[in-house]
């Protein structure tokens, strides 16, 4: 139940009412999703320790825009707009390395390439952290993989 709590506090922190919202499953440190409207299925995480701020890590699908595997991060602290010349942010998942774009406390891969690679990363890595100027957000991958599985499917039954 301990381990459950991290996830319970994420769902106050999502912007649609929890009546829309279907859980579908706990993965050790990860949860999958269900919103209803507009369709959109996700698995979910929080950052380990404490931060500045609530950070938290989703891979989403959006079935009705045709995005599958769209990373997203909510950042413990804001940062510089990472566009031609701004400040640098660096996804580590073992030893691969992704620059992410960002704007305020928000990050994504640049591009669906982008998305895809750190999903297969997090598939078979154990941690995974995002890096900016003064800060490190720190997150376990136990249960991810199966999170991304149980909203795939979630999204595949409509």
């Amino acid at each position: 139940m301990i381990a459950r709590l991290p996830v319970l506090a994420l769902l106050a922190l999502t912007a649609s009412p929890l009546a829309a919202r279907e859980s579908l499953g706990v993965y050790e440190s990860w949860a999958a999703f269900k919103d209803a409207s507009p369709a959109r299925c996700y698995a979910i995480a929080k950052a380990q320790a404490k931060t500045a701020a609530p950070a938290y890590a989703t891979v989403s699908l959006w079935p009705d825009r045709g995005v599958r595997g769209s990373v997203h991060l909510v950042l413990s602290r804001e940062v510089a707009d990472t566009g031609a010349k701004g400040a640098r942010l660096r996804l580590a998942v073992g030893d691969k390395r992704f620059d992410l774009v960002a704007k305020g406390r928000n990050a994504w891969a640049a591009d669906a390439r982008g998305d895809a690679a750190i999903v297969a990363a997090m598939r078979s890595g154990t941690r995974m952290s995002v890096s900016g100027r003064g800060f490190t957000d720190r997150y376990t991958l136990a249960g991810a993989a199966t999170a991304i599985d149980a909203a795939t499917v979630g999204c595949a039954k409509r």
